[in-house]
């Protein structure tokens, strides 16, 4: 007899010392639920705070719409899971007060993909393909983006939550030479052309229930995600706080889109 696929035990997370970690963590169901700035800016406070409590260093960090990437190495192996656990209660309980929601926020297993620290080819690689997110998603033409430590690295600023990592400090004699390297190669990045999706009778039939479904939307309730908040945004406990503003403040300076005539 065949074991049932839904009834096998999840594969162990390879955790071991000097491992680089790149973790990808989804809204439930894929939902565009981070696509307030007030929800990102929580977000960049709740990793500051997650980083004072478990001392790992954050190499790479991108924050869209409805996931997150990350490139970090815990101080400990075993520290992983309780980062990630904090991270993920911590912000959903935020967030689902924000947006006047319930039940789960996150998807309940996040991806992470461990590889030594040394290995400065694919620390280089997935840092690439974390800072191409947005452009990816044609959300930028460029590489900057307000949620991602890029600028950080082109214009070598410091954004008070990311490091650079000893591949991108490798690059060049001086920080000018490994920003100009660092750009160059994301200049050079080719994403993957996603697969055409295979239309068939039950997905041409799917894509009729969701018109339907999206017509009746139009006419019912809006989303928990798009309804009115009873309270202004900056009467929340949680945004109603220097700290988040200084903190986000200081990483979008550093890694925004570089205005004519700025440093």
């Amino acid at each position: 007899m065949i074991p049932s696929v839904l009834n096998m035990p999840r594969q162990p997370r390879d955790l071991k010392p000097g491992y680089c970690y790149h973790i990808t963590t989804r809204c439930n169901n894929r939902e565009f639920l981070l696509y307030r700035q007030e929800c990102r800016e929580v977000f960049l406070y709740a990793i500051k705070q997650a980083q004072e409590k478990f001392d790992f260093k954050l190499y790479g960090l991108c924050i869209m719409s409805n996931h997150v990437h990350y490139l970090l190495e815990p101080k400990a192996p075993n520290d992983l899971p309780k980062i990630m656990h904090w991270l993920n209660w911590y912000t959903a309980m935020c967030f689902n007060q924000m947006l006047g929601r319930t039940g789960h926020f996150w998807e309940k297993r996040y991806f992470s993909a461990g590889f030594p620290s040394s290995d400065h080819a694919r620390v280089l690689n997935t840092l690439r393909y974390i800072h191409a997110n947005p452009k990816t998603a044609k959300m930028q033409h460029g590489f900057f983006y307000d949620f991602s430590n890029y600028g950080s690295h082109e214009r070598m600023t410091n954004d008070g939550i990311t490091q650079w990592h000893s591949a991108f400090l490798s690059l060049g004699e001086s920080l000018e030479d490994c920003a100009e390297a660092y750009k160059q190669f994301c200049n050079r990045y080719k994403p993957k052309e996603k697969p055409a999706k295979k239309s068939s009778w039950g997905g041409r039939l799917l894509a009729k229930m969701e018109a339907a479904v999206k017509t009746k939307r139009k006419k019912a309730k809006t989303s928990p995600g798009q309804t009115k908040l009873s309270l202004p945004w900056e009467q929340y406990q949680v945004l109603n706080c220097p700290e988040i503003q200084s903190i986000a403040r200081t990483f979008i300076s550093a890694n925004s889109y570089p205005i004519s005539g700025s440093p």
